[in-house]
């Protein structure tokens, strides 16, 4: 995995609640077994009319939206467990996802393919919306070490909670297994101590 530890980027607002993981990545396209093809098909339905060509209404079409941080409505990530709508957010280009709430299940998911979930208050994410729609060139940070979350244009900030356990492994780019080999000489001196 990548390490994470600041980013500093635009956002692409997306003001929808109750965001399930199968308008996230349809079903239609699970079929695959690795990871490629994902990022093209997120929002597939949404993205899309159903004669193939671009809805110009969805904000990932809008072309005065850009960034690696999507900022979407309450409740993100409900409905099925499917790993796959972390993996479709993250081909497409996003490594941050903000919220006032987020699944569990995907939250998980996410936190294990790299993607950061940042839970902020719904009052910072509706003034994160209207900063976004007035100023789409609007720089937001978000610092894995603090916890923090700003608008760089106003200095308004708010702080979130990940996990300690999957922030250490975000911070160093460790999957579960990249962390027990990092732990390899505690582990040896432990089993040890125990003969």
């Amino acid at each position: 995995m990548e390490k994470f530890k600041k980013l500093t980027s635009t956002a692409i607002p997306l003001e929808i609640e109750n965001v399930d993981t199968d308008q996230i990545i349809p079903a239609r396209f699970l079929k695959a077994t690795d990871k490629k093809g994902f990022g093209e098909n997120v929002f597939r339905d949404w993205r899309f009319n159903k004669d193939g060509s671009m809805n110009q209404d969805f904000s990932l079409n809008d072309s005065k939206y850009v960034g690696s941080i999507l900022v979407a409505g309450n409740n993100f990530g409900c409905g099925s467990s499917r790993e796959h709508a972390a993996w479709a957010l993250s081909a497409y280009g996003f490594k941050v996802i903000v919220s006032s709430f987020f699944a569990d299940i995907f939250k998980g998911n996410s936190l294990n393919n790299g993607l950061l979930p940042v839970q902020v208050s719904e009052s910072f994410l509706k003034k994160l919306f209207e900063t976004i729609k007035l100023e789409p060139d609007t720089k937001i940070t978000v610092e894995l070490e603090t916890e923090k979350i700003t608008i760089d244009s106003t200095g308004d900030s708010e702080g979130f909670e990940i996990d300690a356990y999957k922030k250490t492994c975000m911070l160093n780019g460790y999957d579960d297994i990249d962390f027990l080999l990092s732990k390899k000489e505690e582990i040896n001196t432990f089993e040890l101590s125990r003969k």
